[in-house]
């Protein structure tokens, strides 16, 4: 059984770390035409934990002009690593972002290919080790390896993030044996980070046993991104709530609706 938030199976709310989601539905401040659409997205979508990237905001920035103030203020900030290819400067963008009052919270993303987006897993697993002894609450971006995610975890990650697809490819679920592999082995929350393209895709995570989606270009990119991030609210409610309510297997043949032990005549 993969990681669950408590006692109770159908508790909503989301522990990773010391910390507690109450949606499980994750979302990013890029790609948005401006502010204000992000803003009333993030609304419409019901997080309350969103991810910025240190390295694309300009933290000196005042007023309308900073993007950190256009952020709802129930929202969790969740700072990335974004655009870090090298250990030191995954390391030194979270302390920073820790400096700069953002918590102890770090996406980490340790990137190896600048094409594909990919995260460099052996360098990944060499930045959360040094900042997990610095007290961060680690939650790193990895591919779909269950043999990853089981060292991410094993060091101490509050968190596994394991990609659906590459980022902003919109691409969905692709190799969801993966995913179940993961869920088998995880003692951490395993939230799924990049390749969701639309809600389906959402309700499939979710439906898998995922205890959490984090996305942004599938809601930023989409035509009516307020409208999208409606309804990936409700995709990623649905998948937890189908997940817990025990999908009935799948057969080959049919089975009929009502029995007909007990039927008049029979």
């Amino acid at each position: 059984m993969p990681f669950d938030s408590g006692t109770n199976p159908n508790e909503r709310a989301l522990r990773v770390g010391a910390h507690t989601i109450n949606s499980r539905l994750i979302v990013g401040t890029g790609k948005y035409k401006d502010f204000r659409t992000m803003r009333d997205a993030m609304e419409a979508s019901g997080a309350d934990m969103v991810t910025v990237a240190v390295r694309r905001i300009d933290l000196s920035a005042q007023g309308d002009e900073n993007l950190l103030n256009w952020l709802p203020s129930n929202m969790t900030l969740l700072p990335n690593t974004a655009a870090c290819f090298t250990v030191d400067e995954a390391v030194r963008t979270a302390r920073l972002a820790r400096e700069a009052s953002m918590g102890d919270l770090v996406k980490l993303e340790v990137i190896g290919d600048d094409q594909t987006l990919f995260p460099d897993n052996q360098l990944t697993l060499q930045a959360a080790e040094i900042l997990l002894k610095e007290g961060f609450t680690v939650l790193p971006y990895c591919t779909d390896d269950p043999i990853v995610c089981r060292q991410l975890q094993d060091i101490g990650c509050h968190a596994v993030m394991p990609l659906a697809a590459p980022i902003g490819s919109g691409l969905g679920i692709r190799n969801p044996y993966n995913l179940r592999i993961i869920l088998e082995q995880a003692t951490v929350p395993v939230i799924v980070d990049a390749g969701v393209g639309t809600a389906s895709d959402a309700a499939v995570a979710m439906e898998l046993g995922c205890d959490a989606v984090l996305m942004n270009t599938a809601i930023a990119g989409a035509d009516d991104p307020v409208r999208m991030a409606r309804a990936m609210r409700l995709a990623v409610e649905a998948g937890r709530e189908a997940y817990l309510s025990g999908r009935i297997p799948m057969k080959l043949y049919a089975t009929a609706s009502s029995p007909i032990e007990g039927r008049i005549g029979v």
